[in-house]
């Protein structure tokens, strides 16, 4: 028999099973006192804390999933960049932008690259989140000697002043994020195709 004691809680029998109100269907019991002949007997139950973690997991795969992908910059910002960078489809958006540097999200069709490119006066950090490529980096864009495989969760660091390109070498779109410092593109920046991108440099 259940019986409503307050927003918070809710008595199932002889357990207490407490409602977390930050996320829809989900509880968890604790351990509450039992008497038998005037003596206390407690039940093992779960650990609370692990529902309790359990529950702001799915919370937040929950507002993650919902979130608008646009530019959140320069104000206080807090995201799980791994969903934010799986849920882009877009060759590339911004997704912060501040005084000092830029996120941005990226993803690249199967055989698609980035672009030989370089930026002389901003250092780059890319984080790969989904797939697998190659990234080319060289003082010269004829002569691009440092060359390795990228794999999920691997990170690039391009120096300013280096010619770079990272192409997807898999059979799944490459999913990653982009760091400038300081920022590259112009803020809210949305490019829905490399053609996009090209277009817009010109």
């Amino acid at each position: 028999m259940h019986r409503i004691l307050s927003q918070k809680f809710i008595i199932a029998g002889d357990q207490k099973m407490y409602y977390n109100p930050f996320s829809p269907q989900c509880y968890y019991y604790v351990t509450v006192p039992m008497y038998n002949d005037g003596r206390s007997v407690y039940w093992s139950i779960p650990n609370e804390m692990e529902h309790v973690h359990r529950c702001a997991d799915l919370r937040s795969s929950y507002e993650d999933r919902n979130l608008l992908l646009k530019d959140y910059g320069p104000k206080p910002f807090v995201v799980n960049i791994n969903r934010a960078t799986k849920q882009n489809h877009t060759f590339r958006t911004a997704l912060w932008t501040g005084k000092h540097f830029q996120v941005t999200l990226m993803s690249l069709g199967i055989g698609e690259d980035i672009g030989l490119e370089i930026h002389p006066n901003v250092d780059q950090f890319l984080r790969i989140e989904q797939g697998r490529g190659i990234v080319k980096m060289g003082k010269s864009k004829d002569h691009l000697n440092f060359q390795r495989n990228v794999y999920d969760d691997y990170a690039i660091i391009v120096p300013a002043g280096t010619w770079h390109n990272v192409i997807n070498t898999g059979n799944t779109p490459l999913k990653l994020y982009s760091i400038y410092a300081p920022p590259n593109h112009p803020f809210g920046t949305v490019h829905k195709t490399k053609a996009d991108a090209v277009a817009a440099e010109d």
